[in-house]
Formats: structure tokens, C-alpha cells, sequence
């Protein structure tokens, strides 16, 4: 009560984003919503498993290959924590493909923290876009403007400037993704774990400020979930822009074993044309680290198994 709500700082007009779309044409939507490039993949989020992923957690790749996914999701927790030479050479004797790179920013790495915290936030995340491409990963992907777990209620004039912080160190690191040809996918994260970029129409002022065709959004739908009016609205608002979609029960759980409307969020991943990746990425008790991290406190599904199968055959049917 009575301090400047921050958030009103990016409630600016959802069409900014326009001018990037206009410059880049390589980014306009297929026509009748159909794909131009290829057929939507799906991919599993190694944090189901293990953490930290090392080279030696290659040993899932079999595994998640017979369940039957396209694509791996790696966090790199730390870039010395793998060797990616070796890393895609299991890929490619498993048969599958690193589809993204988790930026993982925790406490130490912040864009929009002290100087010293942007800095190691910096350096993290060019040598992590210097592992995708021996990797060939296309996409980081993540909370990349800030520390997760970062939620404060900070004043306007306040929020203003960190705002103009981030998109000075997003247009660095956008302009080292391009030239080693990845992209970023940014994504807002619910209120509890920042209060800097919560919904669709904030990351898209941010990428409007930003103005690099590197830098797009990821979408999930356990945030979206809690901080969206309309899920499928939020898709098609990000339309053309949007890099990678995160897919989890409203619970963190299975997807299809929840109460989100399912069909009406694939209706709009057809309309705008989506055939990139879809993950999975929820979370057990089974790794504590993460368990702790995104506040899981008690078993959500039976199994982790059960997550990744299941949750598998309900997204290809659904979508």
C-alpha cells in the first residue's frame, strides 16, 4: 500500500512490437496459420531428472529416445559442467537433438542486480551461446533479464531503470547471439519468482525496446497459468514472436492431468503458425535442489516417469 506499483511502468500499448516484425520479415507468421518450415517438435526438460546436468547425465538420452521425444531441454547450470563436444556426440548417437539451453540466473547473475551480478550474468550466458553452437542448439531460453526468485516491490522510478539496464545488456547479448546465429527466448515467469517481467504483453515491450529479431519469448503454461487473463489469447498476442513453448500441468505436474483448457491453446499454436519446440518441464521432489528451488514440497504425480510418458502422448495428441 502506498508505493508506486512497478508494474505499471510496461503497460504500454501490446503493438509496439510491430516495428521488429516490419524490419525482419524473415519473421512473418506462415499465411492461414500453417507451418512453412517444419513440424513442431517435442522435447523434455533434463531438471525432471537430474541437477546439475553434466556430461555424464548423457546416460538419459537413451531413455527419453524410446519414450519417444524429438528434443533434448538442457539446463546448464554451469558451463564447466559439460564438455558440448561430447554432449552432441551422444545427441547424435541417440538420435536426438539439443533443442534448447536453459540460462539458468540465479543469485550471482542479474542483469538488472549490482554491477558485479550483471557482469557474471553476462559472462555466463556468452559462454553458455558459445556452447549452443557446438551444441547446435538454436535457442537459449529462460529468465534471461534476471535473477529468478528476485521479487521485490520497488518504486516506479526505480523499476524504470533497471528496465533501461536490462535492454542495454539484452542488446549486447542479442547482437552476440546473431553473430554465432542462435537466438534468445525470454520468458515471464509467475509473480513469485519475479516481479520484473510477469506476463505476455511486458515481455513484448521489452523485445520492442530491445529490437533485435534474436531476441524472442518463451511461454509456459504453468506461469501463464497464473498471470494470464486467456492463455490462447497470450499465444496469439506473441504471434510471430514467439521462440519456444514450455508445456506443464497447471500444477507443475502431467500435462492433460490438470485443469488448463488444452484445446484452445493448441487452437492458437496452429493459428499462428508454431512448429518449433514444445517441452516439457515440471518438476518433483525426486531432485531436491530444484525441488526446493520451485518450491515443490509434495509428490504431484505418482512418478517423474509418468510425467515425461504421459505427458508425451497427451501433447502430440493435442497438438
Amino acid at each position: 500500500m502506498g508505493l508506486d506499483p512497478a508494474w505499471q511502468v510496461n503497460e504500454k500499448p501490446p503493438v509496439r512490437f510491430d516495428a521488429i516484425i516490419t524490419e525482419n520479415p524473415q519473421l512473418t507468421p506462415p499465411r492461414n496459420g500453417r507451418s512453412l518450415h517444419g513440424t513442431m517438435r517435442f522435447g523434455i526438460n533434463t531438471f525432471l531428472f537430474t541437477s546439475p546436468f553434466t556430461t555424464q547425465s548423457t546416460k538419459l538420452f537413451p531413455t527419453f529416445k524410446k519414450w519417444g521425444f524429438d528434443t533434448v531441454e538442457i539446463p546448464v547450470e554451469s558451463t564447466a559442467h559439460i564438455d558440448p563436444q561430447k554432449v552432441k556426440r551422444e545427441l547424435d548417437k541417440t538420435g536426438l537433438a539439443c533443442g534448447s539451453a536453459c540460462a539458468c540466473v540465479g543469485p550471482g547473475r542479474d542483469l538488472r542486480g549490482s554491477p558485479r551480478e550483471q557482469q557474471a550474468a553476462l559472462k555466463y550466458m556468452m559462454a553458455l551461446l558459445d556452447q549452443l553452437v557446438a551444441l547446435d542448439c538454436p535457442s537459449m531460453v529462460g529468465a534471461v533479464y534476471s535473477s529468478v526468485g528476485r521479487a521485490e516491490a520497488v518504486p516506479a522510478r526505480e523499476y524504470k531503470q533497471q528496465w533501461r539496464t536490462v535492454v542495454k545488456h539484452l542488446k549486447t547479448l542479442c547482437a552476440y547471439a546473431g553473430d554465432r546465429g542462435r537466438k534468445i527466448c525470454m520468458e515471464p515467469l509467475n509473480r513469485f519468482e519475479t516481479d520484473f517481467i510477469n506476463t505476455c504483453d511486458q515481455a513484448l515491450n521489452l523485445a520492442a525496446d530491445v529490437g533485435s529479431p534474436h531476441l524472442l519469448l518463451l511461454l509456459d503454461t504453468f506461469h501463464m497459468n497464473i498471470e494470464e487473463k486467456n492463455q490462447a489469447a497470450a499465444i496469439r498476442k506473441a504471434g510471430k514472436l514467439l521462440g519456444h513453448f514450455h508445456a506443464c500441468g497447471s500444477d507443475r505436474g502431467t500435462p492433460g492431468n490438470d485443469h488448463i483448457q488444452w484445446k484452445p491453446i493448441a487452437e492458437a499454436l496452429h493459428e499462428i503458425g508454431y512448429d518449433k519446440d514444445v517441452v516439457i518441464e515440471s518438476f518433483t521432489s525426486d531432485v531436491k535442489v530444484i525441488a526446493r528451488a520451485a518450491a515443490i514440497w509434495r509428490p504431484i504425480e505418482p512418478t517423474r516417469d509418468e510425467i515425461a510418458v504421459k505427458g508425451l502422448k497427451f501433447l502430440r495428441g493435442v497438438l
